[in-house]
């Protein structure tokens, strides 16, 4: 049998929706690995957010996080780190639009250093969960870093106009994409970003080929990774547009999706 790349989203795909990962998977992806594929997992999340459930697997791949802005090993110091960050004089200029009027508060992240517009209150704490330090306050003045990722809340007459003027005014710099929850969430990534890329970086460091690659996913920001593989299955779940891109639509993350369908296509027992 061919050698496998196995890339899987977190929420809504690997993880059910109390954000734990089943028996059933568990072992459908040990099973892959005893086999001789590689597992890894692909995530908007950052580091900090996805490491637990990388050490819970057992992985020794590398890891994509915020979408593909980060692509590093967690296991592997040599490996080298990829960082696709927004232009500060971008980021700056989105916050300075957006910040007095149509934001609720906007979260910005240079890899695990958390910055907050507004103090931040208990809905903005798994941002701050694990996270290496926290500064609220004036983002024009604190943040110095290009981010990682920038995160608008926006009120919510205010989405439609602010994602109009992402994709009019900072287009060539910026990709933008609304969560479905919280609805109202904004996110903003840096234009040469997506999972694709970071799977096409992983896939070559570990002489697999792009036609060998399946990959698991439920949402938006999932369509670049299964349109790029030679396998894209989406989640039961998943938004219809997702669907439509994908080879493939397996059941839900609450009904081990991903198990039920590598154990068919790879013939193993979970």
């Amino acid at each position: 049998m061919s050698r496998y790349l196995i890339a899987v989203d977190l929420d809504g795909t690997l993880l059910r929706d109390d954000k734990t990962i089943s028996d059933r998977n568990i072992r459908a992806l040990q099973a892959a690995r005893e086999a001789g594929h590689e597992v890894m997992i692909a995530t908007g999340r950052p580091q900090r957010h996805s490491i637990m459930y990388y050490e819970q697997l057992g992985l020794t791949t590398p890891l994509i996080n915020f979408n593909g802005a980060l692509v590093h090993h967690p296991k592997d110091s040599s490996y080298a780190v990829t960082h696709r960050p927004i232009p500060l004089k971008t980021a700056h200029e989105i916050i300075e639009e957006v910040s007095e009027t149509k934001a609720h508060n906007i979260v910005v992240e240079v890899t695990d250093h958390v910055y907050f517009q507004k103090e931040p209150q208990e809905f903005y704490s798994p941002y701050t969960e694990r996270a290496l330090s926290v500064t609220s306050g004036n983002l024009l003045k604190h943040l110095q870093e290009e981010p990682t990722s920038l995160l608008i809340h926006a009120t919510k007459e205010h989405v439609d106009n602010v994602r109009a003027r992402l994709n009019k005014v900072h287009a060539e710099a910026v990709l933008n994409r609304q969560w479905r929850m919280p609805e109202h969430m904004i996110e903003v990534m840096s234009q040469n970003t997506s999972k694709a890329l970071g799977l096409r970086e992983v896939s070559k460091h570990l002489g697999i080929n792009r036609k060998n690659i399946i990959a698991f996913g439920d949402e938006e920001n999932d369509l670049e990774m299964l349109d790029y593989v030679g396998t894209g299955v989406a989640m039961g779940n998943a938004i219809s547009q997702l669907k439509a891109v994908a080879n493939e639509v397996t059941a839900s993350n609450m009904e081990d999706g991903i198990a039920i369908y590598l154990e068919e296509k790879l013939g193993i027992k979970a």
